[in-house]
């Protein structure tokens, strides 16, 4: 492609070509290439007859969505980007509240409301929102002290968990927290604050333990498996160790058959049974490549808004990511959470994509600088 444009091109995609970080581009290209083949792996076996390629349909509507919405994003300017997620933020927080009272419960938990024929988990496109509109606040309040900036952000992140809670999602409500105080501790944040913020994660930890009876089901089962059920992570696990370096070969795998989440939760243990570790460790060497090479990047601009966007975005990804693999492989106790741009979810991928098309238009080379 480089080759169709040249550096004197200045047409709209003659600028993206040569000012977007290609090695980022390349590495989520693939990642999306191999998720489509996992959902393939792992599909099939969920649904009968007409319907035995119902996951991978669907999943293959929002593959395009989703690239065109990175590409889309990725040509916006830094000063776009704010403006979208201020909106996109203030939507997504009314839809939360929507679902909580006309929402569809599943598993104990209401996250997933109905329009238009689609299932929207609207806090999947919350997230992103949430990170760059903090990082504005944040910034802004940096460069003009008198700027409410820090108390805004503050109460923007007691809206959020609010709503998770009362969904309840604890394990979301844990990586926005966190998150969010990643780009604290970025922005300046005192050392005062830093062992405040660690004693309240501490007993917020305890509290959800203590009120939350899926929570502390999960803790358990982690610390004593003989506490409770623990059919799920020992299926994952079997199918590791069935399928080795290699793998048994592609279609040859049997975990997909007896995990009622091996297309979402699971599809880790999937890629380990039928193509091997060899799989497992390419697709960690992915996500570490694309957060360290993004981490990289946003160290060298010298705009902070960028910087605490950035980030915000790569560190969730990055969490999100190390949950559903550690779940998988019994590192950390078990959580319902995707493996980007891998499992299957509509919403888990525009989601990630709206991030990721952030994060490669706050990276570009020669934005314009005049705005941010």
């Amino acid at each position: 492609m480089s080759r169709s444009f040249t550096r004197a091109d200045t047409s709209v995609l003659g600028r993206w070509w040569w000012t977007v970080d290609r090695w980022t581009l390349s590495a989520l290209t693939v990642l999306i290439a191999v998720g489509m083949m996992l959902i393939v792996a792992a599909a099939p076996m969920k649904k009968g007859g007409a319907e035995a390629l119902h996951f991978v349909v669907r999943q293959g509507m929002f593959v395009p969505l989703a690239i065109g919405l990175i590409f889309f994003l990725s040509l916006q300017t830094p000063k776009t980007i704010r403006r979208a997620a201020a909106i996109g933020f203030l939507v997504t927080l009314g839809l939360m509240a929507l679902t909580l009272v006309a929402g569809t419960e599943v598993k104990g938990a209401t996250r997933w409301i109905h329009l238009g024929g689609f299932s929207l988990q609207s806090s999947e496109l919350m997230k992103p929102c949430f990170v760059v509109v903090t990082a504005w606040m944040l910034s802004a309040h940096r460069e003009d002290p008198t700027f409410p900036g820090m108390h805004i952000a503050i109460g923007l992140l007691g809206v959020t968990l609010a709503l998770l809670i009362l969904q309840p999602d604890f394990g979301m409500s844990v990586v926005v927290t966190a998150t969010w105080c990643g780009q604290l501790f970025l922005a300046g944040l005192p050392i005062i604050w830093i062992g405040g913020l660690a004693v309240l994660a501490v007993g917020g930890g305890l509290t959800a333990y203590s009120t939350l009876s899926h929570v502390q089901s999960r803790v358990d089962r982690f610390l004593d498996p003989s506490t409770g059920d623990t059919y799920q992570i020992t299926k994952a696990l079997q199918a590791f160790q069935n399928g080795s370096l290699f793998g048994r070969g592609p279609g040859e795998g049997r975990v997909k058959e007896v995990l009622p989440d091996a297309h979402t939760d699971f599809i880790f243990a999937v890629a380990g049974e039928e193509f091997g570790m060899l799989l497992c460790m390419f697709l960690i060497a992915l996500f570490g490549f694309i957060v360290l090479r993004g981490f990289f990047l946003a160290m060298k601009d010298e705009s902070l808004f960028r910087l605490l966007a950035v980030a915000g975005l790569l560190a969730e990804f990055g969490m999100q990511a190390f949950i559903n693999m550690g779940s998988s492989l019994s590192l950390i106790p078990t959580k319902g959470m995707t493996l980007p741009f891998i499992s299957y979810g509509g919403s888990s991928l525009l989601g990630l994509s709206m991030a990721m098309g952030a994060v490669l238009a706050l990276t570009r080379k020669h934005p314009d600088r005049g705005d941010a």
